[in-house]
């Protein structure tokens, strides 16, 4: 179990502590929802949790069989509801892996992280679309 410890710090902004590490971050509201849009938003570490989570499973396999992810990148696109409830209506990511993979090198990163832990708990909540170079 990891603990988070979140404050509200006024102005629409909030710290979150990473308890294991102490590492802080800090989010904003978005500018189109009464914030300054300034830090990430809570929507925009979802977005990028998906995007790492992406990459990091990757790793964790390459790293396994001795092969070279770095230089490896996730681009991720939030699209939000443009109807009541604010919701992230949809996420789509673009994936691009080093040239220096072969094709069964790529095939087999592309498994691993379609099943990492964060596409695995929003599935059936947020359209997710995956796009890979």
């Amino acid at each position: 179990m990891t603990t988070i410890s979140c404050r509200y710090d006024g102005g629409l902004r909030c710290a979150a502590e990473h308890g294991p590490s102490g590492s802080v971050i800090a989010t904003d509201a978005p500018a189109d929802n009464a914030g300054k849009g300034e830090r990430f938003s809570p929507t925009d570490l979802i977005a990028t949790s998906l995007a790492t989570c992406l990459l990091t499973v990757m790793g964790i396999v390459a790293e396994r069989h001795g092969w070279s992810l770095e230089g490896a990148s996730a681009r991720v696109e939030k699209t939000m509801s443009s109807e009541p409830p604010r919701r992230i209506a949809a996420l789509e990511v673009w994936i691009s892996l080093p040239a220096t993979l072969a094709e069964t090198q790529r095939r087999v990163l592309q498994r691993a992280a379609e099943g990492c832990p964060v596409k695995a708990s929003l599935e059936g909540a947020i359209p997710m679309t995956m796009h890979w170079d």
